[in-house]
C-alpha cells in the first residue's frame, strides 16, 4: 500500500533561451523554499498524475509560441477540473507580453507574472488561492535582479551565472528588449562571489549570461569590464571551464579576443549571432554591423584562437529579403565556416517595427530558402567535424545528451569547443562520472557531433576525476538523483557604491 506524500509537489516547463532555463531553476528554489517538493522527487508509485503546481516559464520569441502555450494549458484543463486546488501560473516573456489575454483565454490559470518580477510566484500562488481568483501581476521594471533569489540547479557540475539582464539594442525583429527591459548589469564582485560560490559546491563550468554580454559595464562606466571578468575567472581555482552567451557584432571588441586567447579555462566557443549576410537586410533589421566587420571579427579570432569554434543565428526570410539579399547570406555562411547554426524562418511578432513592414515574404519562398540553407550550413559543420577526426578532444561528462548512448554504449558529453561529442569507454577502462573529463581520440565527425571510439583499436583514453564527477556521485541518492538542492541567492543590481567598478583582471 502507498502513501500520498503530505507535501504540495511543483513542475517547472521551460520554453525559451538560457536564461528562461536558469529562471527556471530560480522558480523552483522559491517553490522549495516555500515548501512544495519537486514531483519528480516523489518516488513513482506515490508520484500524482499531475503535480500540484504547474509553472510555465515561457517564451514569446520563437513561431508559434502562442499556440503551443495554450495547447499546453488546454492539456492541462481536465486535471484542473477533476482537482480544483490544482494551481497553474505562467510566466515569463509570453506572460509579459500577453499579461490579462491570458486569463481570458485560458480561465483556468490561476497565476500569470511577468519577467520582472519572478520573485512573486509563492506570493501570487497564495492569494490565488485565498481569494479564489486568477492573479495577474506584470511589473514594468525589475524588481530585484534574479541572482538575489535561491535557486535549485538543474546541474551538480555545471552553473548559469547571470551578469546582466535586459537589452539596449532595438532590433526590428526582436521583443526581447520590451519584456526584458533595459539592460542592468550586475558588479563584478558579485558575479565573481557567485562563481566562486558554485566551485565551492562542485561546479565546473560556468556559463556567463547576458543578452549583450559585450556592453557588460556600460551601466557603471567600464567599457571593458566583460573583458576584465572574463580574465578574473581564470584566476578561480578548481574552474575548468567558462563560457558565455551572448555576445552582439556590434559591440565585440578586441579585449574580449584576448581575454579569451590568454585565459585557459575560457573556452574556444563563440556564438555569434549573424541573423542576415545582406547589408540592406541587416539595415533593415537595425543591426549596427555589415557582413565585412562580421567577417572580419570571425578572422580575428581564429587568429588568436585557431581551434574556435564559432556558431551562429540567422533569420530567413525577413520583410523585403530579395534573391540577392538571400545569396549574400549564403555566401557569408560558407566564409564563416560555422560549425553550426541556429536558423530561423521569420515570422511575424506583433509589436515589433518588422510586423508591419512592406513585402513580407510568402511562406513558401521563405520555407524553399530555409531548405537550402539548412543544406549549405550542413556542407560546412560536416567538413569542419570531418577536419577534426584523428585528433584528441577532452569532454566533460554529461548526463542525457546522447538519446542513443544506450544502444550504443556509449557516453556523451561536450568538448572545449562545445561540440558534442559520444565516446566509447574500452572494456576494463575507468568509467568517467557526469563532471569527470575524459581524453579521448575523434574517430569520425558527423554533421551534428563527434564520434570518439579509438579507443577500441588502443587509441587515447583517459580520464580526469574532478569536483564536479564528486558532486555528481554525492547527490545520487537524493530524491532528484544528480540534482542540487536549493541554494541562496547572491547580491545584485546597480552601481558600485564607490565610483568605478571594482577591478576584476
Amino acid at each position: 500500500m502507498t502513501t500520498q506524500t503530505t507535501h504540495k509537489t511543483y513542475d517547472v516547463r521551460t520554453h525559451g533561451c538560457q536564461m528562461n532555463v536558469h529562471d527556471s531553476e530560480r522558480l523552483a528554489g522559491l517553490l522549495e523554499t516555500a515548501g512544495y517538493v519537486d514531483v519528480n522527487s516523489v518516488p513513482p508509485d506515490d508520484r500524482p498524475g499531475t503535480a500540484d503546481v504547474v509553472v510555465f516559464n515561457t517564451c514569446a520569441v520563437r513561431e508559434n509560441a502562442d499556440n503551443k502555450l495554450y495547447g499546453n494549458l488546454g492539456q492541462l484543463r481536465p486535471a484542473k477540473t477533476a482537482n480544483p486546488d490544482m494551481q497553474i501560473a505562467v510566466g515569463g516573456c509570453m506572460a509579459q507580453k500577453d499579461r490579462d489575454t491570458i486569463v481570458a483565454r485560458a480561465p483556468w490559470v490561476d497565476v500569470v507574472f511577468g519577467t520582472h518580477n519572478i520573485g512573486s510566484l509563492p506570493a501570487l500562488l497564495d492569494r490565488a488561492r485565498h481569494n479564489r481568483e486568477a492573479q495577474v501581476e506584470i511589473l514594468e521594471s525589475l524588481e530585484v535582479f534574479p541572482s538575489t533569489l535561491p535557486t535549485r540547479r538543474d546541474s551538480a557540475y555545471a552553473g548559469w551565472v547571470s551578469i546582466s539582464v535586459g537589452c539596449n539594442n532595438t532590433c526590428t525583429f526582436c521583443i526581447v528588449p520590451s519584456l526584458r527591459g533595459k539592460e542592468a548589469d550586475r558588479r563584478p564582485g558579485d558575479v565573481l562571489a557567485e562563481v566562486k560560490a558554485l566551485v565551492e559546491q562542485g561546479v565546473v563550468e560556468v556559463t556567463l549570461l547576458g543578452q549583450n554580454v559585450n556592453t557588460y559595464g556600460v551601466e557603471f562606466g567600464d567599457r571593458l569590464a566583460f573583458g576584465k571578468l572574463l580574465r578574473a575567472c581564470g584566476e578561480i581555482e578548481g574552474l575548468e571551464r567558462v563560457r558565455f552567451t551572448s555576445p552582439h557584432p556590434a559591440a565585440f571588441t578586441d579585449d574580449v579576443i584576448a581575454a579569451m586567447a590568454q585565459t585557459p579555462n575560457v573556452m574556444p566557443s563563440l556564438h555569434m549571432p549573424l541573423q542576415s549576410g545582406s547589408d540592406r537586410v541587416l539595415k533593415e533589421m537595425r543591426r549596427s554591423y555589415r557582413s565585412a566587420k562580421f567577417l572580419g571579427i570571425l578572422d580575428k579570432v581564429r587568429e588568436q584562437i585557431p581551434d574556435a569554434a564559432i556558431t551562429t543565428d540567422i533569420i530567413v526570410g525577413f520583410p523585403g529579403e530579395t534573391d540577392a539579399d538571400f545569396e549574400e547570406t549564403l555566401r557569408v555562411v560558407r566564409e564563416s565556416r560555422f560549425s553550426s547554426a541556429f536558423t530561423f524562418q521569420y515570422s511575424i511578432r506583433p509589436g515589433t517595427p518588422a510586423a508591419t513592414m512592406p513585402d513580407q515574404l510568402p511562406k513558401a519562398v521563405v520555407q524553399e530558402r530555409y531548405m537550402r540553407l539548412l543544406a549549405v550550413q550542413e556542407e560546412v559543420s560536416w567538413a569542419e567535424n570531418r577536419a577534426l577526426e584523428g585528433r584528441e578532444v577532452e569532454v566533460l561528462v554529461a548526463t542525457g545528451e546522447g538519446r542513443k548512448d544506450t544502444e550504443t554504449h556509449r557516453l556523451s558529453g561536450r568538448a572545449r569547443d562545445n561540440r558534442l561529442v559520444h565516446f566509447t569507454v574500452p572494456e576494463g577502462a575507468e568509467r568517467p562520472r557526469p563532471g569527470d573529463l575524459a581524453t579521448v581520440g575523434v574517430t569520425y565527425g558527423a554533421p551534428h557531433h563527434l564520434v570518439a571510439d579509438a579507443a577500441l583499436e588502443g587509441g587515447v583514453y583517459s580520464v580526469r576525476r574532478t569536483a564536479g564527477g564528486d558532486a555528481w556521485a554525492a547527490l545520487q541518492d537524493s530524491p532528484v538523483p544528480g540534482k542540487p538542492a536549493v541554494s541562496l541567492g547572491m547580491p545584485g543590481v546597480g552601481r558600485p557604491a564607490s565610483s568605478p567598478a571594482p577591478a576584476c583582471g
